[in-house]
């Protein structure tokens, strides 16, 4: 074997101490903190996305649902109170909100996700919270299941993750909600999209299907006044039931594999979700926190839902 001569070896040595604090200067360097503001930010295959940074303390992505709702709304209504807890990450989804539409009607969830993860590149963020909201559960626990060093925390505000069973928990109670003397007879053994659509449909045209989201019509006006007059694309909601792809599947199995701290808020009149549909969700370090009310506790327990996520956010790890 060959042997180094002293000077050899403390050049050598000299090297390989350089090579270590260039690696640790690299990959352990702190993320640069976030700025506040407009983020201008377009995607891999060229779709430019709304992105909107607000709030102080840890860096969290909000997930809104609809599909395709946008994050307009929270931002304006409840954007003050979560800010005083999280750095705030206000993004509409492709072919949502006020973000443009993606070429060639690409809206699966895989593309959702990568778009997620593009944006924490963008942003330079080593981690984030995830906050989602109804259909926003999917996204979110997708891009979890994918990424798991990449979040800290997952918020889980009134979140689908088997939306076949939230869509059979609408239907259900939706019937009831109809006008007694109008409604027409349910066939249970018809195909679940056939009877959804027929009964969100008629509350949609006897008004009603607010009584589904919110507490009172004060919030249904609140949440119209913000939107009114403002462009607002529907492309993603408009294609998602004609290929909706891995957005059918049961996410709830996935829960068990996921071990970052998770907040899961659910409202007990939620039946948009379905009141019990936290109950199939598995996360080994999960919180749970049943709130008054029904869809929406950003626009009416914000009390509630402020209380529950500043407790959980002061006990995360830094």
């Amino acid at each position: 074997m060959k042997t180094l001569r002293p000077a050899a070896a403390l050049v050598l040595l000299r090297f390989l101490g350089a090579l270590a604090l260039i690696f640790t200067l690299h990959f352990s360097a702190p993320a640069r903190p976030l700025t506040n503001g407009p983020v201008a930010f377009q995607t891999s295959d060229s779709v430019r996305l709304y992105v909107r940074v607000a709030g102080q303390g840890p860096a969290c992505l909000l997930v809104h649902g609809g599909p395709g709702a946008g994050s307009q709304a929270v931002e304006v209504l409840a954007g003050p109170r979560l800010e005083a807890d999280l750095q705030m990450i206000y993004l509409d989804q492709r072919g949502s909100g006020r973000s443009a539409s993606a070429a060639h009607q690409n809206y699966a969830l895989e593309r959702q996700v990568q778009d997620m993860e593009e944006l924490r590149q963008h942003l330079h963020l080593d981690k984030w919270t995830l906050m989602s909201h109804s259909f926003g559960g999917i996204l979110a626990t997708a891009y979890a299941q994918k990424y798991p060093n990449r979040v800290r925390a997952l918020v889980l505000v009134n979140s689908i993750l088997n939306l076949p069973a939230a869509m059979e928990a609408t239907t259900a109670h939706g019937y009831t909600l109809l006008d007694a003397a109008t409604r027409p007879p349910l066939d249970a053994a018809a195909p679940l999209p056939q009877r959804y659509f027929l009964v969100t449909g008629m509350l949609q045209q006897q008004h009603r299907y607010n009584q589904l989201q919110f507490a009172s019509d004060s919030g249904a006006a609140r949440v119209s006044r913000v939107l009114r007059g403002q462009p607002q694309n529907h492309d993603f909601a408009a294609n998602l039931f004609q290929n909706p792809g891995r957005y059918l599947e049961d996410f709830t199995a996935a829960t068990a594999a996921l071990t970052m701290p998770v907040l899961v808020l659910t409202g007990a009149q939620d039946y948009l979700t379905g009141p019990d549909h936290y109950r199939a969700f598995r996360f080994p370090r999960q919180t749970v926190v049943v709130l008054p009310g029904r869809h929406t506790p950003f626009i009416d327990n914000p009390a509630e839902l402020s209380q529950a996520l500043h407790g959980f956010v002061r006990r995360l790890p830094r």
